[in-house]
C-alpha cells in the first residue's frame, strides 16, 4: 500500500515510464512516413478514432471500477479479521479458567490458543501471495524481489516459531501433519476447534463459552473462504483481456487520426502531433495498468493490501493481552510502501 499523500514523478515513471519510449518511437515513425515520404494516404478521419477512443474510455471505467470494488473487498475482509482476532485474543483471555489448574497451566493453554491464532495469521498471508497463472508471474518476480526486501528489512518471516514452541510437547504430530496439510490455514483453525473441545471436556471451557469461542472460529473460517474467493476467481477475463485489446486497437488508429488534424497547422503541425500523441496514449496505458494491478489484491505489490503490516498489527496486539512485555515493532513503510 502506498502510504504518501501524492505519488512521485519518480514513482510514476518506474510504474508506467517505459511505455513512453515505445509511443514516442510509433509517434514518431507516422510523422516521418507522413511528412518526409509524403505518406498522405495513412491519414484517416478523426471522428471514428474519437469515437472508438471514447468508447474504450468508458470500458477500461468500467473495468478499473470492478477491480477496484475486488480490491476495497480484500481491505475489508482483512479488516473483518482484524476485529474478530480481538474478540478471541478477549475471550482467551477471560474465558480460559479451571480452578483445579495452577496459573502457569492456564496461561500456557491462553498462550497455545493465541500463538496458534498467530501462526493462522502469517500462515494464511503466504497462502494468498501464492501466485495464480493470472497474476503478474514474469512481472512479479521483480516486483516480488523488491517486496522480499522489504519485508527482510523488518525481520520479518517467524510465524513458524509460533508453532514451533509445541513442538517439544506430545503436539509435534500435529506440527508434521500441519506442514503436509494442503491447506495449512485450514488446518490451523481445525486443530485450535478440537483444542476448545478437549477443553470443554476436562470443563476448562463450559459448554455456552465454548459455542461463542466456536462462533469466532466460524468467522476466521468465513474470512478465509472470502479472500480465497477473490485470490482464485480471477477478473472475467472477457473484460481484463478485450480491455487491453480494445486500448491497443486505438493507440494503432491515434497517430493515424490526428497526423492529418496537425497538419493543417503548418509546417512544424505534423512534428507536433507526436507530443500530444505519446500524452493521449500514455494516458490510456497507465489507466490499463491500474485496473490491471488492481484487480488481484493479494500478488505482494506495492499496489495491494498491505497484509503484513495487518499480521503485525494483530500480533502485538494479542501478545499485548497475554501480559507479553517483548513486543515486535510494527511494520514500518520503506520507500513509501507499506507491505
Amino acid at each position: 500500500m502506498i502510504v504518501r499523500k501524492y505519488i512521485s514523478v519518480r514513482s510514476l515513471l518506474a510504474f508506467a515510464g517505459h511505455h513512453i519510449w515505445w509511443l514516442v518511437t510509433y509517434m514518431t515513425l507516422v510523422a516521418v512516413c507522413y511528412k518526409t515520404f509524403d505518406w498522405h494516404w495513412i491519414s484517416i478521419p478523426w471522428l471514428p478514432v474519437s469515437l472508438i477512443g471514447t468508447a474504450v474510455a468508458f470500458y477500461v471505467g468500467f473495468k478499473n471500477n470492478q477491480a477496484y470494488d475486488r480490491i476495497w473487498e480484500a481491505r475489508k475482509i482483512w479488516g473483518g479479521i482484524v476485529n474478530s482476532s480481538r474478540s478471541w485474543g478477549n475471550l482467551v483471555d477471560s474465558y480460559i479458567q479451571n480452578s483445579q489448574l495452577t496459573p502457569d497451566e492456564i496461561k500456557h493453554i491462553k498462550k497455545r490458543l493465541i500463538y496458534r491464532h498467530i501462526a493462522w495469521l502469517y500462515t494464511f498471508r503466504e497462502q494468498l501471495l501464492i501466485p495464480t497463472a493470472w497474476e503478474h508471474i514474469s512481472l512479479g518476480k521483480i516486483h516480488r524481489k523488491f517486496a522480499r526486501q522489504r519485508i527482510d528489512r523488518q525481520g520479518v518471516g517467524q510465524f513458524k516459531d509460533y508453532l514451533n514452541q509445541e513442538q517439544t510437547s506430545k503436539y509435534f504430530a500435529e506440527i508434521q501433519k500441519w506442514e503436509a496439510a494442503p491447506n495449512q490455514a485450514t488446518y490451523i483453525t481445525h486443530l485450535q476447534s478440537q483444542l476448545l473441545a478437549s477443553l470443554e471436556k476436562n470443563e476448562t471451557l463450559n459448554i455456552f463459552r465454548q459455542i461463542e469461542m466456536q462462533k469466532i472460529l466460524t468467522e476466521f473460517n468465513d474470512h478465509q473462504g472470502k479472500a480465497e474467493r477473490i485470490k482464485k476467481f480471477p477478473l472475467p477475463r472477457q473484460y481484463a483481456n478485450l480491455s487491453f485489446v480494445f486500448n491497443c486497437i486505438f493507440i494503432f488508429l491515434l497517430p493515424l487520426g490526428i497526423v492529418g488534424e496537425f497538419a493543417k497547422i503548418g509546417e512544424s503541425g505534423v512534428w507536433l502531433m507526436i507530443p500530444f500523441g505519446v500524452i493521449v496514449g500514455w494516458i490510456y496505458v497507465v489507466m490499463e495498468l491500474i485496473g490491471d494491478y488492481s484487480e488481484n489484491p493479494f500478488e505482494g505489490f506495492a499496489t495491494d493490501i498491505p497484509m503484513l503490516s495487518i499480521c503485525r498489527t494483530i500480533e502485538i496486539d494479542l501478545l499485548k493481552m497475554l501480559g507479553e512485555t517483548n513486543l515486535p515493532q510494527p511494520i514500518q513503510p520503506v520507500n513509501e510502501v507499506l507491505m
